[in-house]
């Protein structure tokens, strides 16, 4: 197993973002003439560039080695079967309790790791 190494983690904000409320801080391609940051001056904020890239053997891979897999209803859960050992199970945000609660038992039939499986069924149990 290769390291994961995370190359750059904080995120690159939008040029003079934190002086004026009217940028907004998401990033955008400085384009002005005279703009120090387009110019790559010492002390001006960096840019998004292809050195900044993760590792192909380990982009997108979880700590715990596995890849994501968002899953919305047991269908999606049963693609999962022969890749328990390559792939983890997300239940999406938009599926009910009900649901999440069907999905978690056949999860743990099939041997499925759930990143997220006690999301809204700590209120489920009370009842």
């Amino acid at each position: 197993m290769v390291k994961i190494v995370k190359k750059k983690t904080n995120n690159f904000h939008r040029f003079q973002s934190d002086r004026f409320s009217k940028v907004k801080a998401s990033w955008r391609k400085p384009h002005g003439i005279d703009n120090r940051v387009r110019r790559k001056y010492k002390g001006a904020c960096l840019q998004p560039k292809i050195g900044y890239g993760s590792d192909v053997r380990t982009r997108f891979l979880l700590p715990n080695g596995q890849y994501k897999f968002r899953i919305f209803n047991l269908k999606d859960l049963e693609m999962l079967l022969m890749h328990n050992k390559k792939y983890c199970a997300e239940i999406a945000s938009t599926v009910s309790a009900l649901t999440r609660k069907a999905i978690k038992q056949r999860a743990a039939e099939l041997n499925v790791h759930l990143t997220n499986g006690q999301a809204r069924l700590r209120t489920l149990a009370k009842h």
